[in-house]
């Protein structure tokens, strides 16, 4: 489709798109990149590094789904019959080409103990998906002087992003919980950036706030970025407002799965 052609009457990014897989690039031992295809994501609304997208994968490998039709998505899937019914996960674009109606989304591979996992595992190209473009939430102010990221890996392709985006003269800290010892090394090197990889202890967040509060952190008007396990985000932001003093509103942190919980892979 050329960006020419005349636009659907409900924007790509206002309801559920098919899309299909175009290849699968293994990463490390334990991530893998499906790069997906529609004529439809020459118009998705991309307004930032940490876009979210909903995932909409078939309720068992393998299997047929439907997809909803308008904006009210939701009740539409609840209402599905069960075999036909998508399962919805949240996962971050980490790379879109409009022009090749491309993106790549990075799956955190842990076997069939999740949809989103046990899917990306047997993805083939021709594989058929459904996918919802949802909002970005990476803002920081204009008088930012550097920024602060946090996660594990299943925010690992948002900080990529950010630090691929991110104005060179900007300086960064990523601080990363990851059992994969390769994880750091997806991320692109800035003169600018210390990346710090540290192994997941008890309880998901420890590793992180037991080295944000052993180090120190460069001076100047800071931004952060936190998110992965809901544990770990809502930890580190607490050390960050009520310890080191961050104003609240620089500080974003979202929880993208709750140890002990499938939800969102």
């Amino acid at each position: 489709m050329s960006p020419d052609t005349k636009r659907p009457k409900i924007a790509p990014h206002r309801r559920a798109v098919a899309a299909t897989v175009a290849a699968t690039t293994p990463l490390t031992g334990h991530m893998t990149r499906v790069t997906l295809h529609s004529p439809d994501f020459a118009w998705i609304d991309h307004q930032g590094p940490d876009q979210l997208v909903r995932l909409l994968l078939p309720p068992r490998p393998g299997a047929g789904f439907d997809l909803p039709a308008t904006e009210r998505w939701w009740p539409e899937v609840q209402a599905m019959a069960a075999d036909r019914r998508p399962i919805v996960r949240n996962y971050t674009i980490r790379r879109l080409d409009r022009a090749a109606c491309e993106l790549d989304i990075d799956f955190v591979l842990h076997g069939d103990s999740g949809p989103a996992s046990a899917w990306a595992e047997r993805a083939r190209p021709g594989d058929r998906i459904g996918l919802l473009s949802d909002g970005a939430r990476y803002a920081p102010p204009a008088d930012t002087d550097w920024q602060l990221l946090v996660g594990d890996e299943t925010a690992l392709p948002a900080i990529g992003a950010i630090l691929d985006d991110l104005d060179p003269a900007t300086p960064a800290v990523a601080v990363l919980e990851a059992t994969d010892p390769d994880a750091a090394d997806m991320l692109r090197e800035r003169d600018r950036t210390t990346v710090v990889r540290l192994e997941r202890s008890a309880g998901s967040g420890a590793s992180a706030l037991a080295h944000l509060r052993g180090n120190g952190l460069p001076d100047g008007t800071p931004y952060a970025w936190v998110a992965g396990e809901s544990g770990l985000a809502t930890s580190v932001r607490r050390h960050l407002v009520g310890e080191r003093g961050f104003d609240k509103d620089r500080v974003y942190f979202c929880g993208y799965w709750r140890e002990g919980a499938v939800t969102g892979s």
